[in-house]
């Protein structure tokens, strides 16, 4: 009996031992940080190997190790309404968006892990150099059975040049930095160019930085496998040095640990949406080309119009290319859907685009190669000045990207327009109309429609409503005048004066009443929509001649220009 109290005293006072082990590297941590820095690993005997090993195998039976290492992204407010640091007055705003990068590293004492990180606060400052955030380098200590974590701000010094390279790649700063490497694609001159212009150096000078969080695991709603998300939720304070006070106002944090396996099979599911949408719209294209492949249906089409959409085209394979560049993992993918793009634009729309520019000018088709050449130079330079042009307004504007979204999609309204115009009949096919209609909509809708997107843009409902609305009507002008006429919607009173080609004419006069076309008798004492009077007085079957424009706009007898019917 005696012996079992005596054990039992033993493992009480163990237990409260532990217990104020812990507690005292968690008070003492800010001021002692940087002795808790993983050392490089030595040679162990038998024993050694044996007595450890133990050791973590007992501990992990009763404590899970969380690996805390990832990516975290939430958001930061201040407790208070507003910022009341007087030393920092750049703090416009009361909340904003976070990021946080963690690496932690198993220490030689069980239950503690090195952690390093960035945190990266967007929408923190609101001054004229236009900054936008903040970024800050931390280490510290995640002590995971009691699952708190505990960083400060790291000085920032650089490693000694004469540690070799087993210490290089045993020490969590360089293992830091090629993640950082990796997932931010920062050059030197760009760290430089950053310390130059940004407030992290004034903070790092006057501030001692804490964090106080803690770390719990949330249950995913998406089947993601075995992956394990964290939620971090802390206070981030920054008492002055000396005398100075606080330099802001406490700070709390929240943020959820990001899959980036879940994050690249989004990317790869979009870019297999893009490829298939860009197959569609070669499809699309081929029939468009097929219903107006004469020189006369080519010329109703809008040369505008197709060289729109050859832009919109264009910056869709730069922006994908581009993406691939930054992301090496996803290049390939990014990549399939760029060259899709670049055979939408470069081989279809614009060997229509020259299909469209020489039906429009039958009357120099004649002429010289030197001129043609002159012709088309002018043409290609228009084209890719306007596509440079584009990229510089973007850039310049790029906080008004919707507006200019806006614009890029009102690519039907030249042929609206060029319908109103030329009296055109049916220049472009309806299934053209819906099709284009729909797989333009398609990346858009994505980006500002789902919820779940890669791009983690918020979505809008009013903007896709909007959109949608726009293209749409966009789309039932097209079918109408399609169905009903060019000028169905433009009232009598606007409507410029228009030939008749079923004009009455004298039958007394001596003229031959054969239809060329078909070499048959015209009845001239017939109704008069039953043939058509050119204005050279040339007579032929409403039917004959009606065919025959489809083809050329020219009089099958003097190949004298003809006015839209």
């Amino acid at each position: 009996m005696k012996k079992r109290q005596h054990l039992g005293v033993l493992g009480l006072g163990f237990v409260e031992f532990q217990t104020i082990f812990w507690l005292s590297i968690w008070l003492a941590f800010p001021q002692q940080a940087a002795g808790l820095r993983p050392i490089r690993e030595k040679a162990r005997t038998w024993s050694d190997e044996w007595l450890f090993g133990k050791k973590q195998v007992s501990e992990a039976g009763r404590f899970s190790a969380w690996n805390i290492t990832g990516t975290y992204r939430g958001n930061w407010k201040f407790l208070d309404s507003l910022n009341s640091s007087s030393k920092f007055q750049d703090f416009q705003k009361s909340n904003g968006n976070s990021v946080i990068e963690l690496v932690a590293v198993p220490t030689k004492i069980t239950g503690v892990h090195y952690v390093q990180g960035v945190v990266v606060f967007h929408d923190v400052f609101d001054n004229e150099q236009n900054l936008g955030g903040a970024q800050i380098s931390l280490e510290g200590v995640y002590i995971w059975p009691f699952r708190q974590l505990r960083l400060v701000a790291n000085s920032g010094k650089e490693s000694d040049s004469g540690q070799d390279e087993n210490n290089l790649l045993s020490d969590p700063y360089h293992l830091l930095g090629i993640f950082s490497s990796q997932v931010f694609q920062e050059s030197a001159r760009d760290r430089i160019l950053q310390r130059k212009i940004s407030p992290r150096n004034e903070m790092d000078k006057h501030c001692n930085i804490e964090i106080a969080a803690q770390i719990s695991r949330v249950a995913s709603s998406e089947s993601n496998g075995d992956k394990n998300y964290y939620h971090m939720e802390g206070l981030m304070e920054s008492p002055g040095v000396g005398d100075d006070g606080d330099c802001f106002s406490p700070l709390f944090l929240n943020a959820t640990s990001l899959n980036v396996e879940v994050y690249y099979n989004k990317a790869v599911n979009y870019t297999l949406m893009v490829t298939f949408v860009s197959f569609l719209q070669v499809l699309l294209l081929i029939r468009q080309m097929e219903h107006g492949n004469t020189q006369s249906g080519a010329a109703k089409v809008s040369i505008v119009m197709i060289g729109h959409q050859a832009i919109m085209d264009a910056y869709l394979c730069l922006i994908h290319l581009t993406a691939g560049i930054l992301v090496e993992s996803l290049f390939n993918a990014f990549a399939t859907a760029a060259f899709f793009k670049f055979v939408v634009f470069s081989i279809f729309e614009m060997r229509y685009l020259l299909a469209i520019w020489k039906a429009t000018r039958p009357s120099n088709s004649g002429e010289g190669w030197e001129t043609m050449r002159r012709e088309l130079s002018f043409l290609y330079s228009r084209f890719y000045g306007i596509l440079l042009g584009g990229i510089l307004i973007m850039y310049e504007f790029h906080n008004h990207m919707r507006p200019i979204l806006l614009l890029m999609y009102s690519f039907w309204i030249p042929q609206i327009v060029t319908n109103v115009i030329r009296d055109s009949r049916k220049p472009l096919h309806p299934y053209y109309i819906l099709g284009m209609t729909a797989t333009r909509l398609a990346i858009p809708l994505y980006v500002f429609g789902c919820p779940h997107n890669f791009m983690r843009v918020g979505p809008s409902k009013v903007w896709c409503v909007c959109l949608c609305t726009f293209m749409g009507l966009q789309a039932v002008i097209l079918l109408l005048q399609h169905y009903f006429g060019s000028r169905c919607f433009v009232p009598r009173q606007m409507l410029p004066e228009k030939y008749n080609y079923h004009r009455r004419f004298n039958q007394d006069a001596s003229r031959n009443t054969d239809c060329v076309i078909c070499m048959t008798a015209i009845n001239l004492r017939q109704r008069t929509s039953d043939f058509m009077v050119t204005p050279c007085e040339h007579i032929f079957h409403t039917g004959c001649l009606q065919r025959w424009m489809d083809i050329k706009m020219e009089c099958p007898t003097c190949r004298r220009s003809l006015p839209p019917a």
